[in-house]
């Protein structure tokens, strides 16, 4: 076997490695990318497309989620405020959701594993955002958060 055969060989296992990690990466977005295309063509403001939201069908208090499939209609035509309007925190998900994504995919490409290692702190402050998102769109004086 002769030095560039050899080469030729290194450099297709190495295509073919990549591409295999690569695999789940794509796979993640195009599923994203479907789910949107999907609310993108199917709007959520008509009646009768998707279903209620139970906690406001229920009690009338807006979840976290609600006005999501708003906010992803409108980001998907590229009406950001109209996406915000619907719903902030969905938004910064899906901006957040594309950085990490860019970051996992870079991560692969370079052959190192995609840590994200969040402490405890960095958790319970997720979740004191949401609830205070929850709760200030639930208040009288939060009305600009409603979807």
């Amino acid at each position: 076997m002769t030095a560039e055969t050899e080469s030729a060989e290194t450099a297709r296992g190495r295509a073919s490695a990549l591409v295999g990690r690569l695999f789940v990466p794509a796979g993640l977005l195009a599923s994203v990318v479907g789910a949107f295309a999907y609310v993108g063509a199917v709007d959520p403001n008509e009646p009768g497309h998707y279903p209620a939201c139970p906690l406001l069908r229920l009690t009338g208090l807006y979840c976290p989620g609600c006005g999501g499939l708003r906010s992803a209609h409108a980001f998907v035509h590229g009406d950001l405020a109209a996406a915000l309007g619907a719903n902030a925190l969905a938004v910064i998900g899906y901006v957040l959701f594309a950085a990490v994504w860019v970051l996992w995919v870079v991560r692969v490409v370079r052959g190192r594993p995609l840590r994200i290692a969040l402490g405890g702190a960095q958790l319970w402050g997720v979740g004191v955002l949401v609830a205070v998102f929850t709760l200030v769109r639930n208040l009288p004086f939060g009305s600009w958060l409603h979807p």
